[in-house]
């Protein structure tokens, strides 16, 4: 760990999905990741792998939300299936989140990790940081099967979730949808609200989004968007939802996939080269303009969540050029108190004050 960095609080890493669904051996050194990885042709990002569990160590990241992301439901979009996401039946969604989760817990036997259950869990490591702390999170809830199947992973440690993904789940209307909140949806927010689980509105529909935030009063975080008013589109989030999550305490992670900081991004054509680091600057001074303060935005990067430096701004190489981001904040006049709150401090807050207080 380079504690020359700043401490790093990332609010979104697909880790266990790179693992399972991409056969990424994480263990290995950055470059021989990208080597190993580089055989395989099925996908367009192979070998542009930006992150390993070294790479994390060496760019000071404590903390990671790490998702569970297997999707089954009856979606109309995205019109193409994925061999790596799309299930046929929950069942077999259910099987592949306990899979992911399985290899969280070999992270965490093999001094690799510590999943991080309680807010003492979090202080605790923070203070003495010698492994990656995992806070565990469903990326869309296909997998969960029922309202006891949610009792089951919340004591397995899984601490937040998003109701969806891209098109319609099983829980509510995704991105790319119009459609709100499903029966069984509101019912799982219910139980969200009794069992502590934190909400992420992440990929939600504008209709669920806002069903969701009238419905359910927990804690809620938006752990990888950026802001509609710099990139269109509803994968982003319009200044109204940007204020409504400020007005419940939420923080904000910006992602930092390429086509959600570039306007006219066309995937598979348009160059990386288009873009640099600033833009996503840009999106944190919005958010910061709309909340007043740098208290509500922070870092969701999704880093490999389906892309490598294929789709990454110019300057992002690899996970640890994060750490270019402080520098560049301080020359937009941001003092070192908002550094520290956008690298690490909000995050740190929100789970202090969001994670059960003892498992």
């Amino acid at each position: 760990m380079d504690k020359s960095f700043l401490p790093l609080f990332d609010a979104h890493l697909d880790l266990a999905w790179n693992a399972l669904s991409f056969n990424r051996d994480l263990t290995l050194p950055l470059k021989d990741l990208r080597n190993a990885d580089s055989k395989y042709t099925d996908v367009p990002f192979r070998g542009q792998c930006t992150i390993s569990l070294d790479e994390l160590a060496h760019a000071n990241l404590r903390v990671c939300v790490a998702s569970l992301l297997a999707r089954s439901g009856p979606r109309t979009t995205p019109a193409i299936l994925r061999k790596d996401l799309d299930y046929a039946h929950p069942s077999i969604a259910h099987a592949h989140a306990h899979g992911q989760l399985e290899y969280y817990r070999w992270l965490e036997q093999s001094n690799w990790a510590w999943i991080l259950k309680t807010s003492a869990d979090l202080d605790l490591h923070w203070k003495n940081p010698d492994s990656l702390g995992l806070i565990i999170s469903f990326e869309g809830c296909d997998p969960v099967l029922d309202i006891e199947d949610l009792h089951h992973w919340f004591k397995s440690g899984v601490r937040a979730a998003g109701l969806t993904h891209y098109g319609l789940g099983q829980y509510a209307g995704g991105t790319d949808t119009n459609q709100g909140l499903t029966s069984k949806g509101r019912a799982l927010l219910r139980e969200f609200e009794s069992l502590g689980m934190i909400l992420d509105v992440t990929h939600l529909s504008d209709e669920s989004m806002s069903e969701a935030m009238e419905f359910y009063h927990g804690p809620v975080l938006a752990s990888h968007h950026n802001c509609r008013a710099l990139v269109r589109g509803q994968r982003q989030l319009s200044n109204q939802q940007i204020r409504d999550l400020i007005s419940r305490g939420a923080v904000i992670g910006i992602a930092f996939d390429a086509w959600m900081l570039y306007p006219s991004w066309v995937r598979g054509k348009t160059d990386r080269s288009v873009i640099n680091l600033t833009a996503a600057l840009d999106h944190i001074d919005h958010i910061c303009e709309l909340a007043g303060n740098s208290r509500h935005v922070a870092i969701g990067s999704d880093l490999d969540g389906g892309f490598g430096t294929n789709q990454t701004p110019t300057g992002l190489n690899r996970y640890s050029n994060l750490q270019l981001i402080a520098g560049l904040l301080l020359e937009r006049g941001y003092s070192a108190e908002d550094v520290s709150n956008i690298y690490y401090n909000n995050w740190l807050s929100f789970f202090r004050h969001s994670l059960p207080s003892n498992s």
